[in-house]
């Protein structure tokens, strides 16, 4: 039989230790009330719409919708997802106060290859019952979606696995280009990157339209297969994205590329590359 007095004063001396209250030992963390998971997913589909929306006017915006619902409630459902008015960006990936920030170097660069730029994002994507993060590699040229993961978490791991997956399958880029986001910016991330001799490029701070490609890809992505669908996990969201993304990359067709597939574009720049 256990017994719980000695168990009791265990756990005292423990809390003592390491500096925190007995309190913190027995909290669980809860998550989000269905309410706010519900209200979390029209704030990301309302500034699919409006990015230039802050807290006040989503609020405002929420209230008209007939939501009840304060501005501080906005706050702090706009942070858990990363939501941050046009300027600043979108803010999923928050920068690192003693991480390195690398120059931008696209500007005024001619774009006119498979493999000489490619960029990363990370968003929020809803599911009946919580949310989940993606991130997603894509090949600037051509539009193509090389890699991607999926996490529960905005830990920098899953950034990195997908940019080692994107590189074992179609080599190393010259040049990579991210936002200034923590992910990005950490050492696991950037020494990948390094021991490639890849170039590293980043956003300027506030300067969303310095990754408009993969921005307009998260808008698509969204309407046309997570919004219209009720995804109840992450097996069921993996499975949907997978399978909306093969058709982004082999079958949607882009005016902006002359009316080719990603996958036509890529292969075909890159055989006359070759």
């Amino acid at each position: 039989m256990v017994d719980r007095n000695n168990s009791r004063l265990s756990i005292v001396k423990q809390c003592k230790l390491l500096g925190v209250s007995r309190s913190s030992y027995y909290f669980e963390r809860k998550g989000e009330s269905e309410e706010n998971l519900r209200i979390t997913r029209v704030i990301d589909e309302i500034f699919m719409d409006y990015p230039w929306y802050g807290s006040r006017r989503m609020t405002l915006y929420l209230q008209h919708l007939g939501y009840c619902i304060n501005r501080k409630r906005v706050q702090r459902l706009m942070r858990k997802i990363g939501v941050v008015a046009i300027v600043p960006r979108p803010g999923t990936s928050k920068n690192h106060p003693h991480h390195k920030v690398y120059p931008y170097l696209l500007r005024g660069l001619e774009i006119n290859r498979p493999n000489q730029v490619w960029c990363a994002d990370i968003t929020y994507l809803p599911l009946s019952k919580g949310f989940m993060y993606l991130v997603a590699i894509m090949d600037w040229q051509s539009r193509k979606i090389l890699s991607w993961k999926i996490s529960n978490s905005l830990e920098t791991d899953f950034c990195v696995q997908a940019l080692k997956e994107a590189i074992s399958v179609y080599g190393p880029p010259e040049i990579f280009n991210t936002d200034q986001g923590c992910q990005f910016t950490s050492d696991e991330f950037t020494s990948v990157l390094k021991s490639h001799d890849i170039k590293i490029s980043m956003d300027g701070k506030g300067r969303w339209m310095d990754n408009v490609f993969i921005e307009r890809f998260w808008r698509s992505l969204k309407y046309e297969c997570v919004y219209i669908n009720e995804f109840h996990g992450g097996n069921a969201l993996k499975k949907g994205l997978r399978k909306w993304i093969n058709y982004y990359n082999e079958f949607r067709l882009h005016a902006a590329l002359n009316d080719k597939t990603p996958d036509e574009v890529y292969r075909q720049t890159l055989n006359v590359a070759a």
